[in-house]
């Protein structure tokens, strides 16, 4: 018996991934994974992009996910920089130390 993939299945993928990245930005208090999980749901938007595209045979939704890949690259850049910055300044990641970044 041979299954076919179809659009449905994508999506419920990426609908997972979104909920799984969302699970963790609201549970966990180390911004490292908060980071990855805000990433996890950017990731699970860009395979629903893709999806619609393939199976709507339009390139326009793949070219907006290249633009946006390479807009996290930025932002991941940005973030870690100011992860890193954060950790130097009080020796912990959590979401809490967040408030003493302030000038």
């Amino acid at each position: 018996m041979i299954m076919h993939v179809g659009l449905e299945h994508y999506l419920i993928v990426s609908a997972l991934l979104f909920a799984l990245g969302l699970l963790g930005v609201i549970t966990r208090r180390n911004l490292l994974v908060v980071y990855m999980s805000l990433e996890l749901m950017l990731n699970s938007a860009n395979l629903a992009l893709v999806s619609f595209s393939r199976f709507n045979d339009n390139l326009n939704g793949q070219v907006l996910v290249f633009f946006i890949i390479t807009v996290a690259a930025a932002e991941v850049a940005v973030g870690l920089a100011l992860i890193v910055a954060l950790y130097r300044k009080r020796q912990s990641a959590h979401v809490e130390d967040l408030t003493s970044m302030k000038l």
